[in-house]
C-alpha cells in the first residue's frame, strides 16, 4: 500500500481577483488538496517568503505561481530577488501571466524561472492549465526537500 503524499504548499502571487478565484477553483476541484496561499503584489510576496509581518507563520512554498504584472513590485523583480537569494532560490517558480511577449519569456528564463505559462483567456482552458501545472508538480516533479514526492 502506498502512502498518500502530503499536500504541497503553493504560493500564488496574483493581483487579479478573477484569476485568484479561478486558480482556487482549479485547486479545489483537483484530486489532491494542495494548500494555496495567495498574496496580491510583489512586496507581499517577498514578505511572505521572508516570513516578515504579517506572514511570520507562513509556510515555505514548495511551488510558486507568479504573475509578472503586479503592483508595487513587479513579478520580474520578485523573480530576480528570489533567484538571487541562496535560501529562496530552490523554490520552483512557474510564471503564469497574460504576457506573450518574447522579451518577457526570455527574461523570465534568464532569471531562472522553471516554466513560463501564458494564461488562457477562456475560463475552461484556464482551469485546465492550472490543473496541469498542479498535476505536474504533484505527480511528476521531485521537489526540493520533499522525500514523499515521486
Amino acid at each position: 500500500m502506498t502512502e498518500t503524499p502530503r499536500p504541497i504548499e503553493v504560493l500564488l502571487v496574483e493581483d487579479d481577483p478573477g484569476d485568484v478565484l479561478l486558480t482556487r477553483e482549479a485547486f479545489e476541484d483537483n484530486k489532491v488538496g494542495n494548500n494555496l496561499n495567495v498574496v496580491n503584489d510583489g512586496e507581499e510576496a517577498m514578505a511572505f517568503l521572508r516570513r516578515e509581518e504579517p506572514y511570520t507563520d507562513a509556510p515555505r512554498p514548495d511551488l510558486m505561481l507568479l504573475d509578472l504584472n503586479l503592483p508595487r513590485k513587479d513579478g520580474r523583480e520578485v523573480l530576480q530577488e528570489i533567484k538571487d537569494d541562496a535560501v529562496l532560490r530552490t523554490i520552483p517558480i512557474v510564471v503564469l501571466t497574460t504576457s506573450e511577449a518574447d522579451e518577457d519569456i526570455l527574461r523570465s528564463y534568464n532569471l531562472h524561472a522553471n516554466a513560463y505559462v501564458t494564461k488562457p483567456v477562456d475560463f475552461d482552458q484556464f482551469i485546465h492549465v492550472v490543473r496541469q501545472i498542479d498535476d505536474f508538480f504533484v505527480t511528476v516533479v521531485k521537489l526540493p526537500g520533499r522525500s514523499d514526492r515521486p
